[in-house]
């Protein structure tokens, strides 16, 4: 018997459910209904993922099976039921499943009332806690004709690490015989070749981003107000060690579960003690140098066997707690593909936690992904660069970086065998970071660690005192032959970091440099670095960037400044000057608001026309004007008349004196009508 709504209308859900289980009976496909266990693995992944109603598990699709193509890949098969015909699927206002709310929460009501929404649902179950790469969700709705008979909907979606667990459709189908054996090896082929547009993707990808920044604020406030006794570091080294450790390496060393962690208080058998060789095993597998691995090891050592933090109170202890919500958290993010926007999102978060005064946010804040990308277009970066920053945070401006070259290398080599060995030559040898501030220098090793490992030459050193011009760890003797730096330095530094600036450029022998740095350090506040550093070098640009730019982390007008490596500046060099205010993007600091950046006037283009601008001067304008675009000169031994706008010209027109005189000629007309009298002169 069918179900009743409190409408009347009735369900047929039962009718669903027998047909496509008699479908899937014909063509022969070991599947499991609702009760049943499918393996262990995704049976636990659907128990641990929150349920369609919020809570912790409860997750079973109506039907699952895991099925085998040619070449031997297992693709698990979830399959959900609903017995309305309006309940197929539920989509947002850019075609994805409306799984979450505007303000980036899930949107249990959908899951829970569509059938599509509830099978996507259970595939982000499976690709966050099982090792599967691709899913495919199926919902099947029904309804009766005026003679009874049973018409039934389907939905099929590819659901992966590729869409970012959003999901695609595959295609139109009128029942499920795409499962046969005989047909599967053609429907796999017809998912593999679905493909998102770069527009897509960056959608996506935006939107993601936007759900870890709720989920880390959430996590964040939970462990404050939970666990007591972690400071802001411990926090932040406790997210590096539980996401390090439950990374694992295919076939060599398998991901720290949370059963893992046994709650014993046993000399060398403790939660931390365990997650500490969990690590050194993971980072024993990604070949780091020794130095490196002591270090990171040590660094998180502490935090992890802390005698506090592995206490066993009512058999669990806060170690555990706390793993297991960082993972529920965190896990599906940083395992369905974790891209550049998403760990610059991720680290931007953490840098929260830090707890840094109004003074040292200044000098710590991070460079948003964008405007981290724009210093590496305007440096000039391709495959064969290589990369520095002298104050690299979290590494956020070489993970830029880094995408920037493997793009290049991937438009550019053919041979699939050449590409994969000059991306791991990008990783390990083209790009350096110094930071030395332990905590952040930490978030930057896991930032590249999480990037495909380009960590080999992040060190934590203070740049201007203990830096030399080395390698580093995975060369200690050869000097690192930079030709592109990129830079948003400490300002409370000398010259307002100018002197970052000063050290870097006398290193490098040629190439490229972008900073983004304090407006004042470019009329007085850094004279004597800037003269120096024109005796060598010529600044190409400056670009006033919008007094919002850092809106909620810090309050000072930053310019970005330009140079070419080693060629001493000369006065009659013309200098770009940039008013950048308007980028395009309107900003909010208000916490609830689902969107605190959104593109209102072509920001995607300015961003293009700017790089183009300083490469290729005043033919590239379009959304600027000559009141914003300014080619002038400064003088080199001056070193505090960087920051230059375009001169208003005083002179009256032609144009201007014919409005003037005509502007008076209406106020005596005006006046004479007003007072009743005529002059015969005029018009004559």
């Amino acid at each position: 018997m069918g179900i009743v709504t409190r409408t009347g209308t009735q369900s047929v859900e039962p009718n669903v459910a027998d047909a496509v289980n008699s479908w899937l009976k014909k063509y022969k496909i070991d599947y499991k209904l609702e009760q049943e266990s499918l393996n262990s693995e995704i049976d636990k992944a659907l128990e641990e993922y929150h349920s369609k109603s919020g809570g912790r598990g409860g997750n079973r699709p109506d039907a699952k099976a895991l099925l085998v193509d040619k070449c031997l890949k297992k693709w698990p098969i979830l399959i959900e039921y609903k017995g309305y015909k309006d309940k197929l699927i539920k989509l947002d206002a850019d075609g994805r499943i409306a799984n979450q709310k505007a303000d980036n929460t899930p949107n249990y009501q959908n899951i829970k009332a569509y059938a599509v929404n509830g099978a996507v649902h259970y595939a982000n179950a499976v690709l966050h806690y099982t090792s599967y790469t691709d899913v495919i969700a199926i919902g099947v709705t029904g309804s009766k004709d005026n003679n009874g008979k049973l018409i039934t909907e389907i939905g099929v979606y590819y659901v992966s690490k590729s869409n970012l667990g959003f999901g695609q459709e595959v295609g139109t189908y009128s029942d499920l015989s795409f499962l046969k054996a005989e047909n599967f090896d053609a429907f796999v082929e017809k998912v593999t070749n679905l493909h998102l547009s770069d527009e897509e993707l960056q959608k996506n990808k935006e939107k993601r981003e936007a759900e870890i920044d709720k989920s880390l604020t959430k996590l964040n406030n939970d462990i404050y107000t939970e666990e007591k006794g972690l400071g802001e570091n411990d926090r932040v080294y406790l997210v590096a060690a539980s996401i390090i450790a439950t990374l694992g390496v295919p076939d060599k060393v398998a991901p720290l579960e949370k059963d893992d962690l046994k709650c014993s208080s046993e000399n060398g058998a403790t939660d931390g003690n365990i997650m500490v060789r969990k690590i050194k095993a993971f980072l024993n597998e990604k070949a780091l140098p020794e130095g490196k691995k002591e270090l990171i090891i040590r660094t998180l050592q502490n935090t992890l066997e802390n005698d506090n933090i592995n206490k066993v109170e009512n058999g669990e202890t806060q170690l555990k707690r706390v793993f297991c919500k960082i993972v529920d958290d965190l896990g599906i993010y940083y395992k369905i593909g974790l891209t550049t926007d998403f760990t610059g999102k991720l680290f931007n978060e953490m840098y929260r936690w830090l707890g840094f005064s109004q003074d040292k946010l200044n000098d710590v804040v991070l460079t948003p992904a964008y405007v981290a990308q724009l210093l590496v277009k305007l440096a000039r970066v391709n495959k064969d660069s290589y990369v520095w920053d002298f104050a690299t945070g979290s590494a956020g401006l070489l993970v830029a970086a880094m995408n920037e070259m493997l793009l290049d290398a991937k438009n550019s080599i053919n041979s699939p065998e050449a590409l994969l060995q000059k991306e791991l030559h990008i990783k390990s040898q083209q790009l350096l970071g110094l930071e030395i501030l332990p905590s952040v220098y930490m978030l930057a090793i896991l930032n590249m660690i999480l990037m495909g490992d380009g960590s080999s030459n992040i060190l934590n050193k203070d740049s201007l005192k203990d830096y030399t011009g080395e390698y580093g760890f995975s060369s200690t003797v050869s000097k690192y032959p930079a030709d592109a730096f990129v830079l948003n330095p400490p300002y409370s530094a000398e010259g307002n970091g100018m002197i970052f600036v000063e050290k870097a450029l006398s290193m490098m022998q040629k190439g490229y440099a972008a900073i983004i740095i304090q407006g004042s350090s470019g009329t007085g506040k850094a004279t004597g670095f800037n003269k120096r550093i024109l005796a060598r070098n010529t600044l190409l640009a400056s670009i006033k960037m919008p007094a919002d730019l850092f809106v909620g982390k810090s309050s000072v007008q930053t310019y970005v400044y330009v140079f070419r490596v080693n060629e001493a500046h000369q006065k009659d060099d013309v200098v770009k000057f940039i008013d950048f205010s308007n980028d395009g993007y309107t900003r909010t600091n208000r916490k609830k608001a689902s969107c605190n950046l959104r593109d209102t006037d072509n920001a995607k283009e300015r961003y293009q026309e700017l790089v183009d601008l300083v490469r290729y001067g005043k033919s590239k304008l379009q959304y600027f004007t000559e009141k914003e675009y300014y080619e002038g000169h400064i003088d080199p031994q001056n070193g505090a008349d960087w920051n230059q706008s375009a001169p208003v010209d005083t002179r009256p027109t032609l144009a201007d004196f014919k409005k003037t005189i005509g502007d008076y000629l209406a106020w005596e007309v005006s006046n004479i009508l007003k007072s009743g009298t005529e002059d015969e002169s005029l018009g004559k």
